[in-house]
């Protein structure tokens, strides 16, 4: 099963997009995303410094564009995607590349969001000096307590012996020099404390745009950087792109997910190489292809050739099918027979784990056509429970 994924804020380097021109098509894709945007990510992707791309207001609508573009040389077809990718996820802002690849936003409304949300994002990280850090090595239980203990927040949980913390400059030191044992401490060169109650106020903006953005399902399964869960709600995933600028990014969860849907092989594009990193680390036997160059398209299109399945979405669409949202333990709510219905937003049961419980919601509602799972039945993520034909769609237009 091949699984798709997209970089966040820090994987950009000065030029990495000047090869991709080359590419026919690309340099008018990225012309008309610099239009939509404000932003323009031929002159920042190709010229620009280090210091320049850092901005987050620039960088983030970058990383989204390079994605996007270099994305559809992956796939010229992109309805071919959907019948290759088995599921997508992204890193902090790569998690709206991802959310485009699986079909809920268009481009346009990805490039639109991404502005904004890297102009609120860099208004909130002005109005205190904040920063981040990578903790390398070291108990990550340890690590945690540690940062607690300095005030910090442990903003990226991204596994392989990798926790970033984020706070304060001055919280930032005081931890760099009292290091959890075994660890290593190295600053990023961000502009703020992502991912933290620092950016509350970029929050509350967002929320305020995202109720005039409408969404589309899932075509393919979306692993969310929040808690690693299998989203297939467009709604939710839109709520979830927004709290997002304020909550911990769990990508040591979305690689979990990812071994429990059987995971062969994971492309990353462009600006690439980060999470192929973790990957390698932390899901050994996984192939792992970084996609930096057009010259690595040719393996790319091998991997894809190889690994590429079906995630049977498009055929049955998510509307019509209510899906596990984690690893775990089915347990049926109400007993409901085939021809049953559920409204809108029902809770039709639940998914157990060791650490919590997750309701299953039929956010459409709709009649009970199959069920696919039993109660108590083990359940991976992505699986499917039950088939509902969709009577209340209308409910939520």
């Amino acid at each position: 099963m091949l699984v798709v994924v997209a970089p966040g804020q820090g994987s950009q380097s000065p030029g990495f997009l000047t090869p991709w021109l080359e590419v026919p098509g690309v340099r008018e894709r990225l012309a008309w995303l610099s239009v939509v945007s404000g932003v323009d990510l031929i002159e920042h992707g190709t010229v620009s410094d280090a210091q320049t791309i850092r901005d987050t207001a620039i960088a983030q609508p970058l990383i989204v564009g390079a994605g996007l573009v270099t994305l559809l040389s992956l796939f010229p077809q992109p309805g071919n995607a959907f019948a290759r990718i088995g599921a997508g996820a992204g890193h902090s802002v790569g998690e709206i590349t991802a959310a485009v690849g699986s079909g809920v936003l268009t481009a346009e409304q990805a490039m639109v969001f991404v502005r904004e949300r890297g102009r609120q994002m860099a208004r909130a990280a002005a109005l205190t000096p904040t920063g981040m850090s990578a903790v390398l090595g070291g108990d990550p239980e340890t690590v945690v307590a540690s940062a607690t203990k300095h005030g910090l927040t442990a903003a990226n949980m991204n596994g392989a012996g990798q926790i970033v913390v984020a706070g304060t400059l001055e919280q930032l030191a005081a931890f760099a020099g009292d290091p959890p044992e075994g660890s290593r401490v190295r600053p990023l060169e961000v502009a703020g404390a992502f991912h933290t109650s620092h950016m509350t106020p970029a929050v509350d903006v967002l929320s305020h745009y995202s109720r005039a953005i409408t969404t589309h399902d899932p075509r393919i399964p979306l692993i969310s950087n929040a808690d690693g869960r299998v989203v297939h709600d467009g709604r939710d995933v839109m709520r979830r792109l927004v709290t997002q600028v304020s909550n911990p990014v769990r990508w040591d969860l979305c690689m979990s997910a990812m071994a429990d849907l059987g995971v062969t092989a994971v492309i990353e594009i462009p600006p690439a190489g980060t999470l192929t990193g973790l990957i390698k680390r932390a899901l050994p036997g996984v192939e792992t292809l970084a996609v930096k160059t057009p010259d690595d398209l040719p393996e790319a299109w091998r991997i894809i050739e190889q690994h590429g399945a079906s995630a049977n979405l498009d055929n049955q669409p998510t509307w019509r099918l209510l899906v596990a949202p984690i690893k775990g333990a089915f347990r049926l709510g109400t007993p409901v027979a085939v021809g049953d219905e559920f409204t809108v937003d029902a809770t039709i049961g639940t998914v157990e784990t060791l650490r919590e419980t997750i309701p299953v919601v039929a956010p459409h509602g709709g009649v009970v056509v199959e069920w696919l799972v039993e109660d108590g039945d083990p359940v991976a993520p992505g699986q499917p429970i039950v088939r509902l034909h969709p009577i209340a769609q209308e409910a939520h237009a």
